[in-house]
């Protein structure tokens, strides 16, 4: 599986993004895919995820409300609408996914997903 994270740029506090995620080499539809991100000094950090199979989405606190993650199975790809953000949202977003779920537990684990996209860098100005 090959992911291809897309959309990130420069945008002021308040503003939205929506970031793509085209996967290669398998149906998103039978992966789980998340949302990771990582800001400077800090360490990844889960932001969303959409289960294998399972429709809900699940979100990091800091974002529930503002973040929407969702799947076009038609084009292969996860997207996540940001809303309302704010420049603790900064970091270099990434795609991530499993073949395996992941199970409930481990969902906000880094661990738990074996494929990785290169990343977008979002950028938000106060």
């Amino acid at each position: 599986v090959q992911l291809q994270a897309s959309g990130g740029g420069l945008v002021q506090a308040g503003g939205s993004l929506r970031l793509s995620c085209v996967a290669s080499g398998r149906s998103v539809s039978n992966l789980g895919m998340a949302w990771f991100r990582q800001a400077p000094g800090k360490e990844r950090e889960f932001v969303a995820a959409s289960r294998r199979y399972n429709s809900n989405p699940y979100y990091e606190d800091s974002v529930k409300g503002r973040f929407t993650i969702s799947r076009d199975n038609g084009k292969n790809t996860v997207y996540l609408q940001m809303n309302n953000l704010k420049p603790e949202d900064a970091a270099v977003y990434y795609c991530a996914a499993s073949a395996r779920g992941p199970i409930l537990s481990n969902l906000r684990n880094v661990g738990a997903y074996g494929y990785w996209g290169p990343g977008t860098q979002v950028t938000v100005s106060s």
